[in-house]
This record gives structure tokens, sequence and C-alpha cells, in this order.
């Protein structure tokens, strides 16, 4: 399996009337991370062919993140087959090496040039493995 990570800062953008990490936040990151893996891993020809539109979301908040956190997306596909795959991110404070939030999404892939589901390649799923 292969896992690709980012680091983030926690600003004051992010944080709501409790001043720690609004809820909503962590889910504009899962899609951050899953969009920057895409865009990282994949070739130009793909990029070109294919696109990701989230399906489900499913989000577990263990620890809050505040002010200043350093943290650490890490993200992964957990399965994949057909149009669709499931993909994990894990949210860690950088420091105290303590999850914070994790997330399993379902993601489809579509075709670019007819806006229906595609079937994810062999090639597609070695990009993962």
């Amino acid at each position: 399996m292969q896992t690709f990570e980012i680091h983030i800062i926690v600003t004051q953008d992010d944080l709501d009337h409790l001043n720690h990490v609004n809820n909503v936040r962590y889910v504009q990151w899962v899609q951050d991370v899953a969009e920057q893996h895409w865009n990282t891993t994949a070739t130009k020809q793909m990029l070109e062919d294919y696109f990701w539109v989230l399906l489900n979301h499913d989000i577990s908040y263990k620890n809050p993140a505040i002010l200043g956190d350093v943290l650490t997306l890490k993200t992964y596909i957990k399965e994949s087959g057909g149009v669709t795959c499931i993909r994990m991110v894990e949210i860690y404070n950088k420091n105290t090496d303590k999850l914070l939030a994790s997330s399993a999404t379902k993601w489809c892939l579509v075709a670019q040039h007819n806006m229906k589901p595609a079937r994810i390649t062999d090639e597609i799923r070695t990009l993962f493995s």
C-alpha cells in the first residue's frame, strides 16, 4: 500500500468558536489531501482522461487540534474495484503523534470524455498499491 503524506499548520481561519479546529475544516483537508495524492501520483494522460468524485464520507473525530499545531495528513487506498475505491485519511498531531481524526471515503472514477463512471484500470490501481 502506497501512503501519501502532507503537513499543515493550523491557522486562525481553521478554528471554531471553541478555539479548536472546526469539524468542517477536517472534511476539507480530507478532500485536499486526496486531490493532492491523485495530482502528484497520476500521469499527465490519466489527469487528462479521468477525475474522481466523492460518493460517501465517514469521519471520526478523536482529539482536537488548536492554533499553531503542525498536522500530518496521511492517505492511502484501502480497496478498489469496478469504478470505486475506498480512500483512508488519518490526521495526526505531528509533535505528539496523536491521532486527531480518521476518515474513510468512497470515490468514483469518472471519464472526462463522457462524464460517466469509468472502471479503475490496472495502471491506476498499480499507482496506489
